[in-house]
């Protein structure tokens, strides 16, 4: 018998920009499961990471809290073992919950609420990404973006990261099997991948979707000496300022991250139709998104860090059991999804537990339901919050109605007309000077920049302290070794193989 709380599949993108996928609209780019989803659910047209940057988005997202409640600062801050994830909620709440791929989990604690994780990660796990405030200029070469990933894309029969992608969907599928064959419900999995993230490299069959030629450009782009100061910051930080990629290396890598878009979209099929084939499709609530974008040449910009539409904007598509089909154009953001999943696995005698700490999110649920937008002030906002490198103060982004707000001490304020000038051609912070004040006053009122700064420099001397120490003597690793052992798996002699073979079919084997 389905169970009453339906099962929730969470397919995450690294690093996806919406405005590059058709089920957003581009003309070129081909993800026909998203469309799928999205033709019998509901697509968020202005969901937004809370941060820019894989660590910092993810840890806000796995705790529906935004990063400076956290110190969720940068890729290398520490996710403490003490903040509750949806993975604790859901678990109180009667669900297996499973982890297949990245979450950039910084820490001794692997699991933050899953039951189990049946991949490794792709990333450090240790405090080895910390920058440093107080030189700013800096660079981490080893780790950093610089623009190597644009000049080499292209293709290539394999990569670590199609190794790794290729593993996470793999294991995903294997255990939705067993999960059906277990009659584990309700359940909870999140698939989460590494594409279409730079280096901006694809395999032949996802190149060959594409005519070269016709590989559209970067729609906006903006002179060195024309940009805001956020962005000259950002461009000296990964080098474009020194490295200019010719015409051909920028359509290249365009290419490459549309085959590789189409690619993840692949996986999102994979997962669909194993569902379809467990039986568990109409009984599955699947959400599709990403951990931030990329403005793949966007402004002149490359990769994300920043909150610019093609950085921080990220899909959002709700399908399956209860959602109606719609769109909605009401802003939101990663940190929505806490509390949204709680509304969905909520039933009369299940209801969401008492939270373990304030969250920032709110739910969603009866938007995805109903298709009744969400537009009142005091709810339809997105916030983002950058802390990590390319900067030496706190960055805050507001998203609300149809306006967007940027803020840094040590920069020109920016306002944009999201809904009449997408691109964000046109800074209206000195035109529309009373709504920038408001937006100004408000950041003021709710956040002490101060303080934020001093805690962003006291973890980072904490953090760059303890990495020096660990590379001294016998090596310590926090990087996840998911548990497998070989002597229980397939058949071995202590097994009866029609037992094995019994257990692992599905659907069952039935003489009728």
């Amino acid at each position: 018998m389905p169970s009453p709380q339906p099962n929730l599949v969470i397919i995450m993108a690294d690093q996806l920009a919406p405005q590059f996928t058709s089920a957003y609209g581009h003309p070129l780019v081909k993800t026909p499961n998203m469309d799928a989803l999205a033709a019998r659910g509901m697509r968020f047209d202005a969901a937004y990471c809370n941060a820019p940057l894989c660590a910092p988005s993810r840890f806000s997202f796995m705790s529906g809290q935004l990063v400076t409640r956290i110190a969720a600062y940068d890729n290398a801050s520490e996710f403490p073992s003490s903040i509750p994830t949806f993975a604790h909620y859901l678990r109180q709440m009667g669900y297996r919950t499973c982890l297949s791929g990245k979450m950039h989990f910084v820490g001794a604690d692997q699991l933050h609420g899953f039951d189990e994780r049946i991949t490794t990660d792709i990333y450090p796990s240790d405090f080895a990404w910390t920058p440093d405030w107080e030189l700013p200029d800096e660079r981490i070469d080893k780790w950093y973006h610089n623009m190597d990933s644009v000049r080499e894309a292209g293709i290539a029969q394999t990569t670590f990261q199609i190794e790794y992608d290729e593993e996470v969907a793999f294991f995903a599928r294997r255990k939705l099997f067993e999960y059906a064959a277990e009659q584990t419900q309700p359940f909870c999995m999140v698939a989460s991948f590494i594409h279409p993230h730079d280096p901006y490299v694809a395999r032949p069959e996802w190149w060959d979707l594409y005519d070269h030629a016709a590989i559209d450009m970067p729609a906006h782009t903006i002179p060195y000496a024309e940009q805001d100061g956020f962005s000259k910051r950002l461009m000296d930080g990964i080098e474009a300022t020194t490295i200019t990629p010719s015409a051909d290396e920028v359509r290249n890598a365009r290419h490459a991250y549309y085959a590789n878009t189409s690619y993840f979209d692949a996986k999102i099929g994979t997962i669909v139709q194993t569902l379809e084939e467990c039986d568990q499709l109409d009984n599955t609530i699947i959400i599709v998104t990403a951990d931030h974008g990329d403005m793949l040449g966007e402004r002149g910009l490359w990769y994300k860090m920043n909150f610019f539409e093609h950085s921080a904007r990220v899909p959002l598509i709700m399908a399956g059991a209860g959602v109606k089909h719609g769109t909605a154009s009401s802003p939101c953001s990663l940190v929505d999804l806490l509390p949204t999943m709680l509304d969905m696995a909520s039933t009369q005698d299940t209801p969401p537990p008492p939270l373990g700490q304030p969250i920032d999110g709110r739910s969603l649920w009866g938007m995805a339901q109903t298709g009744k937008e969400d537009n009142s002030a005091a709810m339809g906002e997105a916030i983002g919050e950058y802390c990590a490198e390319m900067t030496d103060h706190p960055v805050i982004m507001i998203r609300r109605g149809a306006y967007k707000y940027i803020h840094c001490d040590r920069d020109a304020p920016m306002l944009f007309d999201i809904k009449n000038d997408p691109l964000e051609r046109t800074n209206l912070a000195t035109s529309k000077a009373d709504l920038a004040k408001n937006f100004a006053d408000e950041i003021a009122k709710r956040w002490d920049m101060a303080n934020i700064r001093r805690d962003v420099l006291a973890k980072q001397k904490q953090r760059r302290a303890i990495y020096e120490a660990m590379q001294k003597g016998a090596r310590t690793d926090w990087d996840y070794n998911p548990p497998r052992n070989a002597a229980e798996e397939y058949v071995r002699n202590h097994m009866d193989w029609t037992e094995t073979a019994t257990k692992t079919r599905f659907p069952p084997y039935s003489s009728e």
